[in-house]
């Protein structure tokens, strides 16, 4: 199916900015049930450019679910292991989401946004019909819906510098995970510093379409000096960067802790959380298998669309992600291994199109920390 032309249909729908990048695509992908752009010129110059210069990407597949009420905080207490009781509201929490056996529902960023008013900002999965379901099941004291929100992420070392322009000096005081309400005209609006690249970055939570263009044209008239371009994801630089991606690198069949995300699971601080057993359990005796970065050796190869199994005389786990990265020279890649198998250095098998290829275990990414601003 690959090089297919992807049909319309009313169940695919379009975002506030697919106008202003559709002549300029030259790859997309269906997420929530909405277009993403994934490549602009081609991966690698997409990549480098990110790299050094700043781009706008349309993330407003990255949809939101409001859940507003009274039983707003015991809602979210039910939903995530990690402790969300009396959140900041300056601060998003990466907050991972699980069924009654630990495995993975999804991975997103929690946002509150008023004091009974909160946002789960998701990856791909069918979040809101899963959240809907336990509210309605509890009879809790809530609305859950489907806001009319857009996210348009400014990412690449540059961005700090784009984001001055239009919001001002407060740009300069953003943490990472910080969350603010901003003024943009006569709008307010929730911008956050997160993104799903390590080049540094913000993500502007755009309500509604009355100002969407606006910005988008704001954004880059302020831009012209900085290289500004439309960009997306770029799969080269998150598996570098050891960014995880739900549906690829993680599934529900995985456990937080077998992805690397023990750590958001406060159980001890949240024994009310839907899969509080399991996890207690999985944390006691320790994961089976983890998940592991991998240097792959020989000729450079294609991205990883089908996992690639890994053997030690056996089959000892998968690569679930894997691209060239001209930055480090080498095939990177993610994956899920057995635990015994898992420790830095290890060298196994990889086998890519029928080709059997050493890789080298790594216990952290190749570029393992957020960049700074110029």
């Amino acid at each position: 199916m690959r090089g297919k032309v992807l049909t319309p249909t009313k169940r695919i729908r379009r975002t506030p900015f697919s106008s202003k990048v559709e002549d300029k695509v030259k790859g997309v992908t269906v997420y929530n049930h909405m277009i993403l752009p994934t490549i602009f010129k081609d991966a690698e110059e997409d990549c480098r450019h990110l790299k050094s210069e700043v781009q706008v990407w349309d993330v407003s597949v990255q949809r939101q679910v409001e859940i507003v009420g009274k039983d707003a905080e015991k809602l979210l207490g039910i939903l995530t292991p990690r402790c969300v009781k009396n959140m900041n509201p300056n601060k998003c929490l990466y907050a991972p989401m699980v069924n009654q056996e630990g495995g993975m529902i999804n991975d997103p960023v929690v946002l509150r946004i008023d004091e009974d008013r909160y946002w789960i900002s998701i990856a791909d999965s069918d979040v809101l019909l899963w959240v809907s379901g336990i509210a309605a099941a509890l009879k809790l004291n809530v609305k859950v819906i489907e806001p009319s929100v857009a996210p348009l992420a400014i990412q690449g070392p540059k961005s700090r510098i784009l984001m001055k322009r239009i919001f001002g000096n407060e740009m300069d005081y953003f943490s990472y995970f910080d969350l603010r309400k901003l003024r943009f005209g006569k709008h307010t609006l929730n911008v956050a510093r997160t993104g799903w690249s390590k080049q540094g970055g913000f993500e502007i939570y755009v309500e509604g379409t009355e100002y969407a263009h606006d910005l988008w044209e704001e954004l880059f008239s302020n831009g012209k000096d900085l290289n500004i371009r439309p960009g997306c994801p770029n799969q080269i630089e998150r598996i570098e960067s050891g960014l995880l991606s739900y549906g690829s690198d993680m599934t529900i069949k995985n456990s937080p802790f077998e992805c690397g995300l023990g750590r958001f699971c406060e159980i001890d601080a949240n024994s009310t959380c839907i899969g509080f057993e399991a996890l207690e359990n999985i944390a006691k005796q320790g994961p089976s298998k983890v998940l592991r970065y991998f240097d792959i050796k020989g000729e450079r190869v294609p991205f990883c669309h089908d996992h690639w199994p890994i053997f030690n005389s056996k089959k000892v786990g998968e690569v679930t992600s894997g691209i060239f990265s001209s930055e480090f020279n080498t095939n990177v890649g993610i994956g899920i291994v057995e635990f015994d198998y898992a420790v830095e250095g290890t060298k196994l098998q990889v086998l890519i199109d029928n080709k059997l290829r050493d890789a080298f275990i790594r216990e952290r990414p190749f570029n393992p920390k957020l960049k700074p601003f110029m």
